[in-house]
C-alpha cells in the first residue's frame, strides 16, 4: 500500500516544502525526504537531495520547478541514486563535496559558502561524521536547518564506518548545539523537529552513554573484542534486525577509542 504522504507536496515552512520518496526500510525510516526550497511566490527552486533512482518520485520533484539547482547532503545512494536522472530532467546544475554527483557543470560544496537561489540565501555547513562529505543546508533567515542524516526526524543516526568516523560527528554535534534555540531541523528522513541545538545535545549525550557502555564492554569482553561481540553485549535489548547498523556505529566507537 502506498504511504499516503508520498507524491504530496507538503509545505513545512515558508520557504521550505517536502516530497517524500516511496522508498522506506529501516534505514530510511519513512522515505527519503526531497526538499524544494524557494522564496514565497518564487517561480524557481531549489532541490536539496532528488533522492532514490524512482523515476516517478524524480518526475513529481521535476514538475514542481524549474529547479535552478540541485544540493546533495551527502553521497548514499538513498539520496543521490536519482541525481543523474533529476539533471538530466531538469538541466539544473548539482552541487555535491565528491564529485562524482555533481552533474551539469555543479561544482563543490565548502564550509561558509553561500548559494543565492530561488530567492533565498543558503549557507553550507560542513558537517562530516555519519559520512565524510556530510553537509547541512542553513536556510538564512528562516530559522531552519537541513540536516541531511547528520540529524534524522526520529532516533539517532548512524556513523558509518569506515566512511563515518565518531571523532568527527562529536564535533558536528557540539557546532550544532551553538544554533540559536528554535532552529528547526528539516532533516533527510522522518518529521521536522523545532530545536536543532536541543536535538544535538540529546545525540550528543546518547553517543557519550553508548562510549561509555562500550568501554564496559571492553573491560569484560577484552580490549580486541569485535564490533560483533559488544553489539551483542551492548545492545541484547535492541531488535536483533537492527544489530548490523548498530554494528557499523560500534565499530566507529571501537575505532575512536582506539585511536
Amino acid at each position: 500500500m502506498t504511504h499516503p504522504a508520498y507524491g504530496t507536496l507538503r509545505q513545512v515552512t515558508a520557504n521550505a516544502a517536502v516530497l517524500l520518496a516511496d522508498n522506506p526500510n529501516m534505514m530510511t525510516l519513512d522515505g527519503t525526504n526531497t526538499w524544494l526550497l524557494r522564496a514565497p511566490g518564487h517561480p524557481e527552486c531549489v532541490v536539496v537531495d532528488p533522492g532514490p533512482d524512482d523515476e516517478e518520485h524524480l518526475a513529481r520533484v521535476a514538475a514542481h520547478g524549474p529547479v535552478a539547482a540541485v544540493l546533495i547532503t551527502h553521497h548514499h545512494g538513498d539520496h543521490t541514486g536519482g541525481a543523474a536522472r533529476f539533471a538530466e530532467l531538469t538541466g539544473a546544475p548539482t552541487h555535491a563535496i565528491e564529485p562524482e554527483h555533481r552533474h551539469n557543470g555543479g561544482g563543490d560544496l565548502h564550509e561558509g559558502q553561500v548559494i543565492e537561489a530561488a530567492g533565498l540565501r543558503l549557507r553550507i555547513w560542513v558537517t562530516p561524521g555519519h559520512t565524510a562529505d556530510s553537509l547541512c543546508v542553513q536556510i538564512e533567515g528562516d530559522g531552519s536547518l537541513l540536516t541531511g542524516d547528520t540529524i534524522l526526524g526520529r532516533g539517532t543516526t548512524i556513523v558509518a564506518h569506515p566512511d563515518g568516523r565518531l571523532g568527527p560527528y562529536l564535533t558536528t554535534l557540539r557546532r550544532l548545539m551553538e544554533l540559536p534555540p528554535g532552529t528547526t531541523v528539516l532533516p533527510g528522513h522522518g518529521p521536522e523537529l523545532p530545536d536543532v541545538a536541543a536535538v544535538a545535545t540529546a545525540y550528543l549525550t546518547h553517543r557519550e552513554q553508548r562510549l561509555d557502555q562500550v568501554r564496559q564492554a571492553l573491560e569484560t569482553l577484552g580490549q580486541d573484542a569485535t564490533a560483533r561481540a559488544v553489539v551483542e553485549l551492548v545492545y541484547a535489548d535492541v531488535d536483533q534486525t537492527l544489530w548490523p547498523a548498530a554494528e557499523w556505529s560500534v565499530q566507529a566507537q571501537l575505532a575512536y577509542l582506539r585511536g
